[in-house]
């Protein structure tokens, strides 16, 4: 995955608590086993005024024009700030497939589901926390001004607003590292790799007649 540290981009507001992964992939579009075609469909049912279906050419769908990502001031974000216990309901890592490949690289919130922000660690997808104070006066800094981008500095583990001091956020050593560095799960298993190939040898001496 692409590793991440200085990130600046325009913000989009999602400004409800609870959106769960339904809303932002909803299920009959998870029909891939690839990581990519999803883009398109993220908020699928809140985006367009007809049903869809995965893999449909979405450019000539009509947009919800009440939709608040559909406004044209959004169109270049690639921070989406939203409010509490973002990500909730099911486990599907589509929901996050979905989100970076429309464009987000941050999604800043209150709060997030437990799963939800794994998943985002594990995909490169930067999860930052902050207070519900906070969280009010970037809502109404992007409300109050089209175009308002935050820089993310992941190292200093800061938030640099265009009319505010820095907000600290928190992020574990562990997770700050594997996006900085930009590990999924199969980079840091293979960081063992010597370990691995030492204990699949000494299986096979003990248990020979399992590699028959």
């Amino acid at each position: 995955m692409r590793p991440i540290n200085i990130h600046s981009g325009i913000v989009a507001l999602l400004d409800c608590n609870d959106v769960d992964t339904d809303a932002i992939l909803p299920k009959q579009f998870m029909k891939s086993i690839s990581r990519s075609g999803y883009g398109v469909h993220v908020f699928d049912e809140w985006r367009y005024l007809e049903p869809g279906v995965f893999g449909m050419d979405c450019s000539r769908r009509a947009l919800n024009p009440e939709f608040e990502l559909n406004k044209p001031r959004y169109e270049m974000a690639s921070v989406l700030l939203s409010r509490r216990n973002f990500g909730c309901g099911s486990s599907r890592e589509h929901a996050v497939w979905g989100l970076m490949e429309h464009g987000f690289r941050a999604i800043v919130a209150e709060t997030f589901a437990d799963i939800f922000r794994t998943n985002c660690i594990r995909n490169g997808l930067v999860p930052i926390q902050l207070e519900g104070a906070q969280i009010a006066q970037l809502v109404a800094a992007v409300r109050a001004k089209p175009g308002y981008r935050l820089e993310i500095r992941l190292e200093e583990q800061a938030i640099r607003t265009e009319d505010e001091a820095p907000l600290p956020f928190s992020i574990s050593l562990a997770d700050k590292n594997r996006l900085l560095q930009g590990q999924d799960e199969i980079t840091v298993s293979l960081q063992q790799r010597l370990h691995i190939e030492s204990f699949e040898r000494q299986r096979q001496e003990r248990f020979p007649w399992l590699f028959v």
